[in-house]
């Protein structure tokens, strides 16, 4: 029989991820109270850090992407490695962008998504926060889902066992048809003298 095993219950990398998805949802949408949606060239701060509505359109759209993933753990553990390979591409991009780095490929890109130092930071610690998702462990009781039984097919009944009283009861009828004689041959002379055994032998019941 075969068991397919799964794990009970809402895991904790699917609440960590839900949690994460909502969080961006809100840094993104405060983000257009300040930058608005109309002006792509606009730039504001929130809480330090510096956002523009492509900036606040990318955080809205990680956070819907981090919701539908924490519906399961598996989906929540690759959550974290998108959030880790993302963030981790784009903090090394910053350090380009902000002139930590001495060279920048991108340079020819400018600054699309408005970031500053406190930026690089943050995206350091949502990759390292992603790679915590990526490789947390399953932490609810596992469970085996049995196969389901056909209900079309009978189920096999042994026949029930005899009682003490009828295992103990004995055929106790008496026999009142005699039993058949047994029919006896008649003899020939020449087996009477050959068989020495046959020398008791009536003489009548001999053949001539």
């Amino acid at each position: 029989m075969t068991h397919r095993i799964k794990v009970a219950g809402l895991q904790p990398v699917q609440v960590l991820a839900g949690l994460a998805g909502v969080a961006f949802i809100v840094f993104g949408v405060v983000g257009f109270t300040r930058t608005g949606v109309g002006d792509w060239a606009a730039q504001s701060y929130v809480l330090g850090f510096s956002v523009n509505p492509l900036h606040n359109t990318v955080l809205v759209a990680v956070g819907v992407l981090g919701l539908l993933m924490a519906l399961g753990s598996g989906l929540a553990r690759l959550y974290g490695w998108l959030l880790f390979a993302g963030f981790a591409a784009l903090f090394v991009w910053d350090l380009m962008i902000t002139g930590i780095l001495a060279q920048n490929p991108a340079e020819q890109y400018g600054n699309p998504l408005a970031v500053n130092t406190n930026d690089n930071w943050l995206h350091l610690g949502l990759a390292l926060f992603g790679l915590l998702l990526a490789v947390m462990p399953a932490r609810r009781k596992l469970v085996e889902d049995e196969e389901p039984v056909d209900d079309h097919v009978e189920p096999h009944v042994l026949p029930e066992p005899r009682s003490e009283a009828f295992r103990g009861e004995r055929d106790t009828t008496p026999i009142t048809e005699p039993l058949p004689a047994a029919r006896r041959e008649p003899i020939t002379q020449e087996q009477a003298v050959v068989d020495p055994n046959t020398e008791r032998v009536n003489k009548d019941k001999i053949k001539h």
